[in-house]
């Protein structure tokens, strides 16, 4: 059984004076296996954000379903959802969302505190995830205290603590500079190959070439997509590059 299986996936929004109906996603399709690192690309207005929005639990499709080990999100009552999403999802947003009055450390511990774990035990698992994103020297810091590469390390942090089933990442490298979008995604590579799974929405070209597989969003559907296979870094580049420009100039859709 895949880990993640979205089938036959609807949105209709309304909007509020013209009761006009727009639809957003028509007919989505896709499986994730365990440990895959995949990327969601698309012009925008093509549906991926409403299809991450799906995705997190934050917003119910018109129809289908979102199974995730087997278990319909889209079904899930409103007082269960928030827990739900602590439990098994992890986040990582562009804008980082940590709070400044929280230390750096605090921020990480955030999803455990709300699931009321003893300190011992949140101290217990930060202590690897520390190591392995470099941010031992920081943790006693605050936000504003640390540049944008390392608020997003923190971020990712707060985002394995929890060691989720499925993490999201919405934009990852957006507010990075060229630096700090390499060691993010080096990191996110050496975090897949521990069989973390990850799907990422992204614009850029170079976050997505580090994924596995690439799905291309057009008009609300699953237009194409990429696998890595035995491809280089380079090649994979050119592929999505390619792709994307089909999307922009109206190519026909890849079944």
């Amino acid at each position: 059984m895949s880990l993640l299986t979205v089938n036959r996936l609807k949105k209709v929004y309304t909007t509020r004076f013209s009761q006009n109906q727009v639809l957003a996603l028509s007919d989505v399709n896709f499986s994730i296996e365990k440990g895959e690192y995949v990327a969601i690309m698309g012009e925008s207005g093509s549906g991926k954000t409403t299809l991450l929005n799906i995705l997190a639990a934050l917003d119910k499709p018109t129809s289908g379903t979102v199974l995730l080990n087997g278990k319909d999100i889209t079904k899930i009552n409103e007082k269960e959802i928030c827990a739900f999403r602590r439990d098994h999802l992890g986040f990582v947003f562009q804008d980082f969302n940590l709070l400044d009055t929280f230390s750096n450390m605090d921020n990480i511990f955030l999803p455990l505190v709300l699931s009321k774990k003893k300190y011992p035990e949140m101290k217990l698992k930060l202590e690897p995830i520390a190591r392995q994103l470099g941010i031992e020297s920081i943790l006693k810091k605050y936000p504003y205290e640390i540049s944008g590469g390392q608020k997003q390390r923190v971020a990712v942090a707060r985002a394995l603590i929890t060691h989720p089933d499925l993490i999201l990442a919405d934009e990852p490298t957006g507010a990075l500079d060229s630096k700090s979008t390499e060691e993010l995604l080096r990191l996110f590579s050496k975090i897949n190959e521990n069989n973390q799974t990850i799907l990422m929405v992204t614009h850029s070209i170079k976050a997505a070439s580090h994924a596995q597989r690439v799905l291309f969003i057009k008009d609300g559907v699953v237009f194409h997509q990429i696998y890595r296979g035995d491809k280089s870094m380079d090649e994979m580049y050119q592929n999505i590059s390619d792709t994307l420009t089909v999307l922009a100039t109206g190519g026909a859709r890849n079944e």
